[in-house]
Parts: structure tokens; sequence; C-alpha cells
């Protein structure tokens, strides 16, 4: 049996809809999350639909009861501490359920990632190690959808703004990362495994803004903005705080070379290329 947390997110919820269409029984699934209705929908599907929560401990054994391999998904954003907190919930509810692997949601290269969001992904790594549970770690990269789940309103502006400069960037559709990890659960051989899973290319932002341009058939140039002006943009927008924080901790990031690192690792477990910054230009304007 196959648990996975953050079942009702976008991630994990991909996670188990590539679970069914890799021929995993509905029943031999288990969905782990909040009530909701994205939660409910699994359940309509057969799938094993349990109630946890991250900050109620008490929740969490009961959830991995019976299941073989647990795939964490990292807690969304929030303070360091509560998500590390967070993190060792599952980890001590997984050993006391007596789990047989647990899949972990990583970020790509984290032992050297110098982005705000890193050493969270790094202390968990760090204590999974320290529980001695057999593990396979997941270290994604940048989500192309990051940056393309902007580009409607940047058209109908005509600037797509950040603070990236002329960093390239190997990011990875949401898809294809979540495929990658059900076809991981689906394999006995993962323990002790490290993959980091990239795009096969890196672009910038202003190639992302020309190719958003050729297929929509209006102008839109890439603004490049200082941190400051950039952190001052999403704030009127009325992003959360921690959300502004972590967009634009990782422009500044990218601008700086950190995400320009291509590995084979996502292609060789998809069995394919990487889905293609201008199909996630498409998706994302077809939405």
């Amino acid at each position: 049996m196959i648990a996975v947390t953050g079942a009702a997110g976008q991630l994990g919820h991909q996670v188990i809809n590539h679970l069914l269409l890799q021929g995993v029984p509905a029943a031999q699934i288990v969905a782990v999350d909040l009530e909701s209705a994205k939660a409910a929908e699994l359940a309509t599907l057969g799938v094993d639909v349990r109630f946890a929560d991250y900050d109620q401990p008490e929740t969490l054994r009961p959830a991995f009861a019976g299941a073989d391999k647990v795939l964490l998904v990292s807690a969304p954003t929030g303070p360091d501490a509560t998500r590390v907190r967070q993190h060792q919930a599952v980890i001590d509810a997984v050993i006391e359920s007596g789990v047989g692997i647990l899949a972990y949601t990583s970020v790509t290269h984290a032992p050297t990632n110098t982005m705000g969001l890193a050493p969270v992904h790094r202390v968990t790594e760090q204590a999974i190690a320290a529980s001695g549970l057999p593990a396979v770690i997941l270290r994604n990269g940048w989500y192309a959808e990051n940056h393309t789940a902007a580009l409607r309103h940047a058209i109908s502006s005509g600037t797509l703004v950040g603070s990236a400069g002329n960093g390239r960037m190997a990011a990875a559709s949401r898809a294809d990362l979540a495929e990658a990890a059900a076809i991981i659960l689906t394999r006995d051989d993962q323990a002790g495994k490290v993959y980091d899973l990239t795009g096969d290319t890196a672009w910038t932002l202003s190639e992302l803004a020309a190719e958003a341009a050729a297929q929509s058939g209006t102008p839109l140039t890439y603004a490049n903005l200082p941190a400051e002006q950039y952190r001052q943009v999403l704030q009127q927008a009325g992003l959360p705080e921690p959300v502004v924080e972590l967009i634009v901790d990782a422009d500044v990031a990218i601008s700086q070379g950190t995400l320009d690192y291509i590995t084979s690792d996502l292609s060789t477990l998809l069995g394919r290329p990487t889905t293609p910054m201008s199909s996630n230009v498409a998706s994302a304007l077809q939405a």
C-alpha cells in the first residue's frame, strides 16, 4: 500500500493520478491530507482517503497504518522551524507505523543550494538519515509553473516582471515531477537512492517571454527589476508575505545561477525527454 501526504495539493494529487495511470489499484493508494473537496474527489475513485494534519501528530500514525511506502510531500510555505517540526512528526509516525520506505520531496542539489527554501530540506534530509529509515530522496527542481502561471496576466499588461536577470533555470513541469514520483513509488529497489530532478534544458525569463509572445501573438517583454521593487509589485498584487519572500529570493538565486543545473535523472525515470518550456507555456495560455 502506498500513502501520499499532501494528497489534495497540486503535486500530491497529481502523484496519485499517475499511480492510478500506472495501474496501481485505487484501494492500494492512501491519500493523506486535511479534509477537502479534492480529497473527496479521490475517494470517488476508490482511493483510501485518510485525514491527517502535520500539526496534529496523533493523526499521522493511523493515516499510515498498513502502508508499505510513504511519500512525504514537503509542507507548504511557512516558518522554517514549523516545517521542520511538521516533517519530523511525519518521520516519527512512519517509524512507529512500520512503513518499509519513506520517499521525500526535497530540493535540487540540496546540500549546496543557496535558496532560502533549501535549509528546511537539508535539515529534513539529515533527520531522515539520522532516523535510520530506508528512504529515497526526490530533489525536485524548480517548477516551471512558478513562472508560467504569471504569463496570462503578463500578456494583458505587455510585461513579464521579475528579478532573475539573465539567469537560467532548468525548471520542470509539476506533472513530470509527479509522474517521476509515482514511478519511484512503484519500484522496489529505491532505498538509499537520491534523484536530482531537473528539466532537460535551462531557460531565462526573457526566453519565456519571447515564447509566450510567439504563441499568443501578443508582444511581451521581460522587465528585470531590483529585488526590492519586485517585492513591492508582488505585495501590491496581494500575495501573502511568505510567498512574496519565496518568489523574490528564488529570482535572486536564479540570477546567481543557482538553478542553472541539469541532470538526466528526470528524463531517465520518465523514459522520455522532459516537457519542454514551449509546451509548459502552451498549457499556461490554454488554462
